[in-house]
């Protein structure tokens, strides 16, 4: 895999816009979100044409945002990308991207929901890239997060420590208050203490290559030439978190049944689900029962199934990086990664 250097106080971050032109609707929170890039983590940013741009605008122009990506992979000066929201039509930009430009010059890519296009691509690709949090649902926040996510975020892109233990956060809020509202700035809903992942099956101890995103964004590349081939599947760790539009569990059967119809979940090693984003204590039965239905009782498969982690449309929110192998061991209910995410 080829790795992106590691972030220093100083770095150059390049915030984009792939998908929908949240900037131009929020610019209190976007720039509170820069803000606090600078203020935690003393990172400088550039900001390219499509961060702030108009949002219809960008949505009637996917060649102008996969410009913006190609000149931030091929500007040296630049050390890192980082998504200023999600949205819903990153794909429509995959045709626009240089390839060339992208393998030759490996940078953090980071950003989560629809940036989920973007980072399993680019890691089909070779590259190692990073789920995590965005400009406006995530950084914006950093204030309200506790020292243990600063240090989380510090250690995968600035420190590239060796073996990083992915432990539940103390506390966790799913949504924001009105962003609508300035006086919201930088805020999260009611935090709620923390139980920690919920481990369904699996027994000894796993490894694997992490990949995945937003399983309502991945399902957009099904049958694409951006999905990976058949043999991309051996051992993965793939990770699913879904999105504010709330998928019905039974959409969320219809999505997995798919991967084994495919037959990838006889060739991975595990499977994480982020925490459910506005599901009911009902929704979240039915999707452990969902999961087990269709990974053990239909395609035969014992592989570990993690449910309730910190990660997707919650905060905080874990940074997973796409190509990096982990472990999973039963027995000690622990998930770890393996290798430095960064050189």
């Amino acid at each position: 895999m080829l790795k992106p250097k590691r972030l220093h106080p100083g770095s150059k971050v390049a915030i984009v816009s792939p998908s929908w032109g949240g900037p131009s609707r929020f610019p209190d929170l976007y720039e509170l979100g820069l803000k606090n890039l600078e203020t935690f983590f003393g990172l400088k940013v550039q900001e390219f044409p499509s961060a702030r741009m108009d949002a219809e605008v960008l949505d009637r122009n996917p060649e102008l945002r996969a410009k913006d990506i190609n000149a931030a992979f091929g500007d040296p000066t630049i050390d890192a990308i980082f998504a200023s929201i999600g949205g819903d039509d990153s794909i429509r930009i995959l045709p626009f991207i240089d390839t060339e430009v992208v393998r030759r010059n490996p940078k953090i890519l980071m950003g989560f929901s629809d940036t989920a296009t973007l980072l399993s691509y680019f890691n089909t690709l070779g590259l190692v890239t990073f789920n995590g949090p965005s400009i406006i649902a995530g950084f914006a926040q950093a204030a309200s997060f506790p020292k243990e996510w600063h240090e989380h975020v510090r250690a995968i892109l600035f420190e590239g420590a060796k073996e990083i233990e992915l432990k539940p956060f103390t506390e966790w809020s799913e949504g924001y208050p009105d962003w609508r509202d300035l006086l919201n700035l930088g805020r999260v809903s009611k935090q709620q203490a923390n139980p920690g992942p919920q481990w369904l099956q699996g027994e000894g101890v796993v490894q694997g290559r992490l990949w995945g995103g937003c399983i309502e964004v991945l399902e957009f590349l099904k049958g694409t030439a951006y999905w990976p081939a058949s043999d991309f599947w051996d051992g993965k760790i793939l990770f699913f978190e879904t999105s504010e539009d709330i998928p019905k569990p039974l959409q969320i059967l219809y999505f997995l049944r798919n991967y084994g119809m495919q037959g990838i979940l006889g060739r991975i090693a595990g499977i994480l689900f982020g925490r459910a984003f506005g599901y009911t204590d009902e929704q979240k039965f039915d999707l452990r029962h969902i999961a087990l239905k269709v990974v053990r009782e239909e395609f035969g498969a014992s592989i570990p199934i993690i449910m309730e982690c910190d990660f997707g449309h919650t905060d905080p929110q874990w940074v997973l990086p796409l190509g990096v192998p982990a472990r999973i061991d039963c027995a000690k209910q622990s998930i770890t990664l393996l290798e430095p995410a960064v050189s």
